[in-house]
């Protein structure tokens, strides 16, 4: 599997602050960046896989919500993150 227990910790270490804090939101917009960057490179070998394409638009979602509860919560991890994952927003 592309995401192992190994790179789930490392990403949640590194951006949750610790191993076991899974529930942050820094963590958990980085690991849906981590999958949205996959699905995305699955999609293009595969342009008419429909469900991962769904997928893809529903993790996007979530993640887009959970940067919204980041940036009106705290603007400074928001701006760090967005420059850390280097995302356009």
């Amino acid at each position: 599997m592309y995401l192992t227990t190994e790179i789930k910790k490392s990403i949640f270490k590194q951006y949750g602050g610790s191993e076991a804090n899974t529930g942050s939101t820094e963590g958990q917009i980085a690991l849906f960046t981590q999958r949205i960057n996959h699905l995305t490179e699955h999609l293009k070998k595969n342009k008419n896989d429909k469900n991962t394409e769904r997928s893809l638009v529903r993790l996007v979602g979530k993640r887009r919500s959970l940067l919204n509860y980041l940036k009106d919560s705290d603007i400074g991890k928001y701006r760090k993150l967005i420059e850390e994952l280097e995302l356009r927003k």
